[in-house]
């Protein structure tokens, strides 16, 4: 890709240049490498497994977008149907089959969502999931868990993980006091006791923003149960696990059921999307049928939703059992890496999601099972061996509570070299 007029091949100019019209010259936290310092690489163009930054430096890309991209980026299949649905027009403000073809597919791969509401991001999800469990069952109090993220929602932000917990922030400024009064927060892991003033329990069924956190044996059912006892929600967040993880996203390979689902990500082929979806009874409580208000100008837009569909179609379940495999080869040769080179880490895997965790606080080899675990990481550890990754040409997420995100373009010969980048910044990163 050529550059546009007037941009520099540099990433510290065009950084330096963005810090003076963008605050923190990004427009997402995260991406600014406050927690590993140094300057952002600035990316010009994708494809595949790799990115391009505007000094023309090739990267393999573990971030993905975040999780977004899944197939690689700028996949025949994505990017045609983005330059069909275009030539059609971008935004409509009204009704389109694109919106209604892909709400079905949701509902038909996870059997819980009888119906789908489309918004535009996965905090517009969380934000409305919230709404409707409050205006569903006439309650307040919400109960998150210590280490999940839900997006930047004011009752959802206490105690979160991702760039809340990179940026070592208990929740955020301004937000008042009274929009978290009916937010309780508690351990991740710990099945908590309800009353019957809560309207809803929100959990990643995978914790993927503190790590990657497997839920333990009997974690999910005794929150469905607990649920149940008290006439209470289920809210599973899989904005991130959602067709990720498989077909049916974490409640298939769970097989727990819950009440509404939070989706992103995946479902937009790399375009902002959101989405909501759940029993019948519950979401018909939106308007314009029920008495929950939610509207939004580019909710189910066009191009999205034709991504969306044109990656969903891509997921089959030979897709996912391809990518769990190299999702495991993936922690496995990072793994031997580490230890080669007597660096402590661990990379546990779930499904196509592999996390990282430096140091020995825990034992080399054992996985955090919870927040307070997973703070235990060495972040000045991660930072060294995420820089000596870079210069090797690999790029991790510039965080030590992300995840790493396998996609159809992480062949085997992509994880092998990979695996030789690793073992030679493991190196690098244990002896400085």
């Amino acid at each position: 890709m050529t550059l546009p007029p007037g941009v520099p091949a540099s990433n510290a100019e065009v950084f330096a240049r963005s810090c003076a019209v963008i605050p923190g010259g990004v427009n997402s936290s995260i991406r600014a490498f406050k927690a590993v310092g140094g300057t952002p690489y600035v990316v010009d163009r994708a494809e595949g497994p790799y990115v391009w930054d505007v000094e023309g430096t090739r990267y393999i890309d573990l971030v993905q977008s975040y999780g977004a991209i899944i197939l690689g980026h700028a996949h025949p299949a994505v990017t045609g149907a983005l330059a069909a649905a275009a030539a059609g027009g971008t935004s409509y403000g009204a009704p389109t089959p694109g919106e209604m073809l892909l709400a079905e597919e949701i509902s038909a791969r996870v059997p819980s969502c009888e119906r789908v509401r489309l918004m535009n991001s996965g905090t517009e999800a969380t934000s409305t999931a919230v709404r409707l469990a409050r205006g569903y069952t006439g309650r307040d109090r919400i109960v998150i868990f210590h280490g999940n993220f839900h997006g930047a929602t004011d009752a959802l932000l206490a105690a979160g993980g991702s760039g809340v917990a990179t940026l070592g922030l208990p929740g955020t400024a301004g937000v008042p006091a009274a929009a978290v009064s009916e937010t309780m927060v508690v351990p991740y892991n710990v099945v908590p006791q309800l009353d019957e003033s809560v309207a809803a329990v929100f959990v990643e069924p995978v914790a993927a923003n503190m790590g990657v956190v497997a839920p333990a044996p009997g974690f999910l059912e005794g929150l469905r149960a607990e649920c149940d006892r008290v006439g209470a929600l289920l809210v599973f967040d899989e904005v991130i696990t959602g067709f990720r993880l498989g077909t049916g996203g974490a409640q298939e390979r769970f097989g727990v059921r819950p009440d509404l689902t939070t989706f992103g990500k995946v479902i937009g082929g790399g375009l902002p999307i959101g989405a909501v979806g759940g029993r019948r009874e519950i979401m018909e409580t939106l308007s314009p049928l029920g008495k929950v208000f939610h509207a939004g100008t580019l909710a189910g837009n066009p191009l999205a939703t034709a991504a969306g569909r044109a990656a969903l179609a891509e997921l089959t379940p030979a897709v996912y059992e391809l990518l769990a495999g190299r999702a495991a080869r993936l922690s496995t040769v990072l793994q031997a890496a580490c230890d080669a080179a007597g660096f402590p880490a661990t990379f546990p895997v779930v499904g196509t999601l592999v996390g990282m965790h430096f140091g020995s606080a825990l034992g080399n080899g054992t996985a955090p099972t919870n927040f307070a675990e997973a703070t235990t990481t060495d972040e000045a550890a991660y930072a060294r061996f995420f820089h000596a990754m870079l210069a090797e040409g690999v790029a991790l997420a510039p965080g030590a509570y992300e995840a790493l995100f396998v996609g159809l373009g992480h062949t085997d010969d992509v994880i092998a070299a990979i695996g030789a980048a690793a073992a030679r910044a493991a190196r690098v990163a244990a002896a400085a």
